[in-house]
């Protein structure tokens, strides 16, 4: 039977966790998994075995770990996962043996695929075209071992997941379920939202998503509710057990596979078509599901279109809808001398800055057009995405005309980006829409064609009819098409507004789409344009427009903006008007200057808090690594600042008011991140300064700079992107950090423990089957090394998990860890521990 089929109209049932049960089973500290597959071949098929008994349709083939950066042997990968399908195959038929029951359920063998265990690039070292080729070199192997579907889990980083499943879209048409490990924020560690996820997720072409691993069913229901409210695809739940712990020197989770059927039932029953267990869970939980199921008589809900027009960036969504939406025009060359100026110049820091200035004023979207003659346009396209990636996380429109560029930039994207353009002309949509179905995106189109721009509205909006059948003939639904009817300058037709006008009114009420408009273009030729422009704005938000590509620092603008959500009851208690109106004066009303014209549009002013934050600090906070550099040096060879004040002054309280923020749950790990990129840059300067000093004879040292610490992923565990962001945060806050690496045997750490007389030494973790590798670890460190203190964090850990291992700290995040080393380095300076 075809999954896909099978899918559309059942309950898919999958299986429950495997590194667990392996571990009963003899599976060693440090071992893989997935060696198994060669050395117990019989252990793994009695495990799926007892899964398909159990009623799972869907069993993973031991292949969670089985990719080229754990198998760098591509022959051993190959046997590996050869090994692992014929294992899962064999375990369906042998289940299929065992009783008519079992022979009437169809079953399905799946390519499990987890992550790489490195963070992407710009957070991490690895690119994303390296991660694509190691998912693609995994996944054309599982294809061709016979593999029925591919399940892509546990995958906790957008950029990542994109990498996953674009890897399967040009490897292989198998079928493709991908969940997530969401925290208990609701979020995937890189920020992203469930509804951020399958904006993404589904542009591309899933055939089911949603969450695995990280928490129990109870604590996943929020994330369960937001994929149900958005997904128009199969939504997934694969929850743990609950939360480990250890009893008499066991891993148990807290939660009864009882509970956990009862709990799953609830969401299967609210929508969810797709469901089994992680980590903790057993055969046993996954018959209490089916049993249950059974018992109650239990019907899929029927799928339904959402009819959700969205992009993403790698946090949250934006959704077309009443709420009109702001594209801020400033990152384009048209008319922009300056700009031109710092694309030719390669000046990123400009370009960054007209980005983060037009976040500052809430536009939602963010346009991005570099096309000047003599540039590499796909190369700049793509570099400046990346760039804006790094340091916001607005959503992006895509903007040019170069179907090459288009394709680079929409491969690097972090989420589903709109894309400017598409029109009428045929050439045009079959080398764009082909690009919309592969990499999912929300399209703007023209309604232009080979006779050019029409005249009139009924003949535009013919070309609009055409698009969206030739839309729909790709597989694009309307709702991911909208529409700009062309705004054209009245200075040189005065009829020009009304009819684009009329067309807005028609594409909102006749043809059901969206409508976006170049909003400027109307006042060309004009003195005191933005008079005209707002004008222009306010009559068509009236008549349904859905967004506009605009000028965020225009007060007529924005003015129009938040009165007619104001007017329209789209500003609860009109909060935000307020907020608006409040600033208004301070914003705008600002003298003119001797010998400016009279009405010139004013610069915008600086707030109180923006005035309080130095120009380091800014650039810092904001994650922007060359002009943290360009200030650094400024403020030591023209200022004459010292060094380690700026240390204390400047640096430390930067990233301190950033980790702040990240605790609070106000920005997200890639912010985080990125503003340790830009005080790492600071640091490069002040180190040189130092080293000078000190071959001078003078110079000093950080307060932190006598706290050594040693890191490392414990033996068996190739997961290191945690450890590598705890590394970054403490190394930019003066700490001595050695990196041990990933998949470190005990005592290679206690030896290098010893050798550096280290304070502290912290362990990561991120699966259940390398846990006894990190218990065995402290043991051998408190042991050998007691004066030094062990810090633990990973995935599968809790408090009460790390306390019982004999861990001195735990930290859930990489600020928790910079707060406990903080703690350490004091108490050593007080002469404590």
């Amino acid at each position: 039977m075809d999954f896909r089929q099978f899918l559309k109209d059942n309950f898919v049932i999958l299986d429950g966790g495997m590194g667990s049960l392996l571990q009963k089973r003899g599976l060693a500290p440090g071992e893989k998994p997935e060696m198994f597959n060669l050395r117990h071949p019989e252990i793994v098929t009695d495990i799926q075995k007892s899964y398909f008994d159990a009623g799972s349709n869907v069993v993973n083939a031991n292949t969670f770990g089985a990719n080229p950066m754990s198998f760098p042997d591509e022959g051993q990968l190959r046997e590996v996962i050869f090994a692992a399908i014929k294992i899962c195959r064999d375990a369906a038929r042998l289940s299929d043996e065992s009783s008519e029951e079992s022979r009437k359920r169809p079953k399905f063998v799946s390519f499990d695929m987890g992550s790489l265990g490195q963070l992407l690039k710009p957070y991490g070292q690895l690119d994303f075209e390296d991660a694509v080729k190691a998912f693609s070199v995994a996944v054309k192997i599982g294809a061709e071992a016979g593999a029925d579907l591919v399940s892509i889990e546990t995958m906790n980083d957008c950029l990542e997941t994109k990498a996953a499943l674009l890897a399967v879209k040009e490897t292989c048409d198998l079928p493709v379920i991908v969940t997530d490990a969401f925290d208990a924020t609701g979020r995937l560690m890189t920020g992203a939202s469930p509804a951020a996820m399958t904006a993404m997720l589904e542009g591309m072409g899933a055939d089911a998503i949603g969450t695995n691993c990280s928490l129990g069913p109870l604590q996943l229901r929020g994330v369960m509710k937001e994929f149900l409210s958005c997904a128009s695809v199969p939504v997934v739940f694969k929850p743990n057990a609950g939360l480990p712990r250890v009893e008499n020197g066991e891993t148990v989770f807290d939660v009864t596979a009882d509970e956990f059927a009862e709990e799953v039932i609830m969401q299967m029953k609210a929508g969810v078509r797709v469901v089994g267990g992680c980590c903790g869970t057993t055969p046993e939980y996954i018959r209490k599901v089916t049993e249950l199921a059974k018992a109650q008589d239990l019907k899929p809900v029927p799928l339904t279109d959402k009819d959700l027009s969205a992009v993403s960036s790698y946090t949250h969504p934006v959704y077309f809808g009443k709420d009109p939406i702001l594209i801020g025009e400033r990152i384009n060359p048209t008319g922009k001398k300056r700009f031109k100026q710092a694309l030719i110049e390669h000046d990123m820091d400009y370009i960054l800055g007209e980005g983060l200035r037009q976040a500052e004023e809430k536009v939602h979207i963010l346009d991005v057009n570099v096309g000047i003659p003599d540039i590499d346009e796909p190369a700049l396209l793509t570099e400046t995405v990346k760039e804006l990636q790094a340091v916001t996380d607005l959503p992006l429109q895509i903007d040019t005309s170069d179907p090459a560029a288009m394709e680079a930039a929409l491969r690097a994207y972090n989420g589903k980006a709109m894309i400017n353009s598409v029109n009428g002309k045929e050439e045009v949509m079959s080398a764009i829409f082909p690009l919309v179905k592969k990499y999912g995106g929300f399209v703007v189109a023209l309604t232009i064609d080979e006779r050019g721009i029409p005249e009139t509205a009924h003949e535009r909006i013919e070309v609009a009819r055409r698009i969206i059948e030739t839309a729909e003939s790709y597989g694009i639904g309307r709702k991911d098409l909208i529409f700009d009817p062309l705004c054209m300058t009245i200075s040189a037709d005065t009829t020009a507004a009304l009819t684009t006008l009329e067309c807005v009114r028609i594409l909102h009420d006749e043809l059901g789409v969206h409508a976006s408009l170049g909003i400027s273009n109307v006042s060309f030729g004009l003195p005191k344009r933005n008079l005209v422009t707002s004008g222009m704005f306010a009559a068509a938000l009236e008549r349904g427009l859905s967004a506009a590509i605009m000028n965020p620092f225009a007060p007529e603008m924005m003015s129009a903006y938040y009165s007619f959500r104001a007017l329209h009851d789209l500003d609860g208690n009109c909060t935000d008007f307020i907020g608006f109106a409040d600033s208004y004066d301070e914003k705008y009303a600002v003298a003119v200057p001797a010998g400016a014209k009279p009405g010139s549009s004013p610069e915008k002013t600086k707030d109180a808090d923006e005035a309080d934050i130095s120009p380091l600090a800014g650039a810092i906070i904001k994650g922007l690594k060359d002009m943290s550099s360009k200030i650094t040096a400024s403020m030591i060879k023209e200022e004459g600042r010292d060094p380690l004040e700026i240390v204390s002054e400047e640096v430390i309280p930067a990233l301190n008011a950033v980790g702040e923020s990240f605790e609070a749950k106000k920005t997200y790990l890639p912010q985080l991140l990125m503003s340790a990129e830009a005080a790492k840059e600071a640091f490069v300067i002040i180190k040189a300064e130092l080293e000078k000093a000190k071959a001078a004879g003078g110079g000093g040292e950080s307060k932190n700079s006598g706290c050594r610490i040693v890191i490392a992923t414990v033996k068996g565990d190739v997961h290191d992107i945690g450890k590598n962001i705890v590394k970054l945060l403490l190394e930019n806050y003066g700490f001595e950090v050695t990196d041990l690496g990933k998949d470190v045997d005990p005592q290679t750490v206690v030896d290098e423990v010893i050798r550096r007389k280290a304070d502290i030494c912290g362990l990561s973790a991120l699966m259940t089957t390398t846990v006894p590798a990190m218990e065995e670890t402290i043991k051998l460190v408190h042991e050998k090394a007691p004066w030094c203190r062990v810090m633990v964090g990973g995935a599968v850990l809790t408090q009460e998990y790390a306390d019982k291992i004999g861990a001195d700290a735990y930290s859930k995040d990489a600020m928790g860890s910079v707060r406990y080393a903080e703690k350490v380095s004091a108490e050593k300076s007080r002469g404590g521990k």
